[in-house]
């Protein structure tokens, strides 16, 4: 059994060391290419403050680069009776290179390596999500240009209340999705800060270069004070997890109103067949199971920020092991989102729009407040003109005109959906994936 780290003459208690590593191994797994890329970068800047030679450098980079690409084939795992993700790629190391292995631990705690492992790891979750949340909104878009003259009831307290269309239904949903951009590229930026060289949260009496450190793996910026990267070890994750669960409240919203408006009683829309199940005992049905697994996923995902929040709310400064339990459900939220993401743009690209929804009568009071407009343009009042069309509605008289003129910015007739795009392209355009990219490539040896 490899030894921990940490472990001197005395062995721990083997359900203690069960009880206290619980899923760590299995997570880490997420976190093994990106340990890999932050020690790259550590025994770069190493090197040059003369803790390691040019040639001792060249054979742990070489291995190095050789355990990542072990991390993209499956190849790589953690072995029984280590630790964590850092002890066994140190532990590849030193059976590889002997004591030189043990070199890449120096100016360097577990704390700030978890903490670069992370920031690494959200960074490129984020972009992933952000691809997916880029499809959705490209759908919706093309979705609410394609159906923008096709009218639908509008509700309040579920009430039918006036026209809408579904190109205001399909073009809604895009722009919230850019304000969950607006709110994804904020959290991409505070991630987007290097921790390394903070050590145990007190620094290190080697002189490290953690302007150096910053600039090789791609960050905009660095955690200046060392006390706070450590603070910033469950705060970051909180953050993400709120914009995450931005995302999903936006689509369980767009999955409520899917399954609502797929059903009988509304007959809007209907649903690929291959998105809906049936039932055993009723041969008619086709459920929309799918619709209704996103919104109690997304409804989960959203309870991430709580869970966050409670488990680091009455910690003090300092490193604490209560902070391991947040990877369990935030290292796979990621993952979650895109799913979900990817499905529903699958869904939404293909539901069929009911264009025929206006022939049913009972939506004909929804035209009731654009004739109260209508009076009121000829030049009667609009107290006036509201107490006559609700005079006639009570009388059993009223007949809707069912066109309708709306032309103001955002209304059905002006659906700025250009506007919408530029919205979002111009927070998309804020990112700056190339930058990490490229410092990865260098790391990695793919350029010079």
């Amino acid at each position: 059994m490899a030894s921990k780290l940490w472990e001197k003459n005395i062995q721990v208690n083997h359900d203690v060391e069960k009880y206290t590593i619980g899923r760590d191994r299995e997570m880490d797994l997420f976190l093994a290419p990106y340990d890999i890329l932050g020690s790259i970068a550590h025994i770069t800047m190493l090197q040059k403050i003369g803790l390691l030679t040019a040639e001792e450098l060249e054979k742990l980079t070489h291995e190095l680069r050789l355990i990542y690409d072990e991390t993209g084939t499956g190849r790589f795992e953690i072995e029984e009776g280590v630790e964590d993700v850092h002890s066994q790629i140190e532990l590849m190391l030193t059976r590889r290179l002997g004591d030189l292995g043990k070199k890449i631990h120096s100016g360097r705690s577990r704390n700030d390596q978890v903490l670069v492992d992370l920031r690494l790891f959200i960074r490129s979750k984020i972009e992933d999500v952000v691809v997916a949340m880029t499809r959705l909104f490209k759908t919706l878009q093309s979705q609410s240009e394609r159906y923008k003259n096709i009218l639908m009831p509008g509700y309040t307290h579920l009430q039918v209340a006036m026209p809408s269309s579904f190109g205001l239904w399909f073009g809604a949903y895009a722009e919230a999705l850019a304000d969950d951009l607006t709110l994804m590229r904020a959290a991409y930026d505070i991630n987007n800060r290097n921790p390394l060289g903070s050590a145990a949260g007190y620094g290190s009496s080697f002189p490290l270069d953690r302007e150096m450190t910053t600039r090789l793996l791609g960050f905009a910026s660095m955690d200046y004070n060392v006390v706070y990267a450590q603070m910033g070890r469950g705060k970051t994750e909180r953050i993400v997890a709120q914009a995450i669960a931005g995302v999903a409240a936006t689509v369980s919203k767009l999955a409520f109103d899917a399954c609502m408006y797929n059903s009988q009683n509304f007959g809007f829309i209907r649903l690929a067949d291959e998105f809906t199940t049936g039932s055993s005992i009723m041969p008619h049905k086709k459920n929309p199971d799918v619709f209704e697994l996103t919104r109690a996923k997304c409804n989960k995902l959203q309870a991430l920020p709580v869970e966050i929040t409670l488990i680091t709310n009455n910690l003090p400064s300092g490193y604490f092991r209560d902070l391991q339990l947040i990877k369990e459900n935030f290292l796979p939220a990621f993952d979650e989102i895109i799913d979900i993401l990817n499905m529903v743009d699958a869904m939404i690209g293909q539901i069929k729009v009911n264009e025929h929804i206006l022939d049913d009568n009972r939506y004909d009071l929804m035209f009731s407040v654009e004739e109260v407009n209508r009076l009121t343009q000829k030049g009667m009042s609009f107290r006036d003109a509201y107490k006559t069309v609700g005079l006639e509605i009570e009388a059993g008289q009223f007949k809707p005109v069912k066109q309708v003129a709306h032309t103001h910015a955002g209304s059905i007739g002006n659906l700025c959906t250009s506007e919408i795009e530029n919205l979002y392209r111009r927070e998309l355009e804020r990112f700056d994936f190339d930058t990490y990219h490229q410092a990865y490539d260098k790391l990695l040896g793919k350029i010079r």
